[in-house]
C-alpha cells in the first residue's frame, strides 16, 4: 500500500495510491492515528478504493510529507559514510570500533519537516549546506524495550528522507561533543509516498531490501548506493531505539546516510574543495526505488543574529 498526503480545500488530506491515481481517505485523519490501531489504515485505504471518486494523479497533486513525525531519529548505519566524514578530520580515518557496537543515533527536530517538493531555506549563518540521503522507517506500533525480532513487527513503513545539513555549523557546535543540533535543525524533507513493509517483502536483502538511491544536484548526478549496504538492520534501530523508553507510532528511524550520499563525505574524501556546498537556486533531488523521492530548491534563508555570553 502507498500513501501519500496532499493539499486539498479542506486542508492536508490523506491518500493511498491506485496505480498513481490519489483516491482520498475521510478528511481529519493523519498517518500516525491510522497506524495506531492495527489494521486501521489498511481498512480505511479499502474502502476508500472501493468507494470514493478517483482524484488527480500523482504528479499533478500538490504534495505534503506523508506525516508530521512526532519524534526523529537519526542513526547511523553505512560505514563507507562514517569513515568519510571522519576523514575531514582524519585522512585515514575508518569507521570507529563503537559503529560496530551499538547504532548510534541523534534526535533531529520534527518541526523541521518539510514536503517533497517544498522550497529549502539557507540555515543562518551556513557557509556549507549540504543533503543527506537516507531512507527512515516509520513505527507503526508503541513498544519498549523490544528485541530485535519483536521490533520487526513494529516497522509500519518505510519514506525517502533527506536530513538537510549545515555543515560549518554542525562542525563547530561539535567541538564541544555536543550535537548535532543546530546543524541540523533547519529542513529534514520526506518523501512524496509512505510505502507500507509489506510491499518491500520481494526485496528484502541482508540487513534491509536491494533498492537503489540516487541523489543530484541539478539533475548531475552526485551519489548512488544501494539500502542493503547498511550494517544495521531498521529492527536493530528499532530495537535500540526503545531501549529504557517508548517508540510510538509515526516516530520516524532514519537510515543515516548511505555511501556518498552527502557533501561532506566527499569533502572528506576528495576535499573541502571538490564539490560547492548548496546555494539558493540549486535543485537536490533524491530517488529510492519503490519509495518515491525529494526535490527541492534551496532558496535564501534568515541572517544570523549576534548572541553572546552575559546577554
Amino acid at each position: 500500500m502507498r500513501i501519500v498526503r496532499h493539499r486539498s480545500d479542506q486542508g492536508p488530506r490523506l491518500a493511498v495510491l491506485d496505480d498513481d491515481v490519489l483516491i482520498d481517505l475521510p478528511a481529519g485523519l493523519d498517518l500516525p492515528t491510522l497506524l495506531a490501531d492495527d489494521g486501521r489504515l489498511a481498512d480505511t485505504a479499502d474502502t476508500s478504493l472501493r468507494t470514493a471518486a478517483r482524484g488527480p494523479d500523482l504528479d499533478e497533486a500538490d504534495l505534503m510529507a506523508p506525516l508530521d513525525p512526532p519524534t526523529v531519529r537519526d542513526f547511523s548505519t553505512f560505514p563507507e559514510h562514517t569513515a568519510g566524514i571522519a576523514r575531514n578530520l582524519d585522512p585515514n580515518a575508518v569507521a570507529p570500533e563503537e559503529f560496530w557496537e551499538i547504532p548510534a543515533f541523534y534526535f533531529s527536530n520534527p518541526y523541521a519537516t518539510v514536503g517533497p517538493h517544498d522550497d529549502v531555506p539557507v540555515p543562518p549563518g551556513c557557509e556549507r549546506f549540504d543533503f543527506e540521503l537516507e531512507v527512515a522507517a516509520v513505527v507503526g506500533r508503541a513498544g519498549r524495550d523490544l528485541t530485535v525480532a519483536e521490533a520487526a513487527e513494529h516497522i509500519a513503513g518505510f519514506v525517502v528522507f533527506n536530513d538537510f545539513s549545515a555543515r560549518d555549523v554542525q562542525f563547530h557546535e561539535m567541538r564541544l561533543r555536543l550535537g548535532p543540533a543546530k546543524g541540523k535543525d533547519t529542513a529534514t524533507s520526506l518523501g512524496t509516498v509512505f510505502v507500507t513493509a509489506d510491499e518491500l517483502r520481494d526485496r528484502a536483502s541482508g540487513t534491509s531490501y536491494d533498492l537503489t538511491m540516487r541523489v543530484l544536484v541539478n539533475d548531475e548526478e552526485i551519489g548512488t548506493d544501494a539500502l542493503d549496504n547498511m550494517a544495521w538492520s531498521f529492527p536493530a534501530l528499532a530495537a535500540y531505539a526503545s531501549r529504557g523508553t517508548s517508540i510510538r507510532p509515526g516516530d520516524l528511524l532514519g537510515s543515516g546516510t548511505c555511501r556518498n550520499g552527502c557533501l561532506a563525505e566527499l569533502w572528506g574524501r576528495y576535499g573541502p574543495d571538490f564539490r560547492p556546498p548548496l546555494r539558493p537556486g540549486d535543485v537536490v533531488t533524491t530517488e529510492v526505488e519503490l519509495l518515491g523521492g525529494t526535490r527541492n530548491r534551496i532558496v535564501p534563508g534568515s541572517p544570523a543574529h549576534e548572541i553572546r555570553p552575559g546577554v
